[in-house]
């Protein structure tokens, strides 16, 4: 896991109060990182080929923006 623990567990912490559930298991804290990992790598990714295609070495937050649609 990339991410750090702590700031996973408070998204999903208070996720869960807003629908009147008051606590998160480990694994789902794990579940969730995994998850969020994945979804930053896919938008990265899509983000570098628009960069890319623009021309450009650098991710600009358009493309960032762009990608997480796609």
């Amino acid at each position: 896991m990339i991410l750090p623990r702590a700031p996973i567990e408070r998204l999903a912490k208070i996720a869960g109060e807003r629908q009147g559930v008051s606590r998160v298991s480990a694994e789902a804290v794990k579940a969730l990182a995994e998850i969020l990992e994945e979804k930053g790598k896919s938008v990265s990714k899509e983000a570098y080929k628009l960069a890319k295609h623009a021309k450009r070495q650098t991710v600009k937050e358009e493309d960032i923006l762009l990608a997480k649609i796609e």
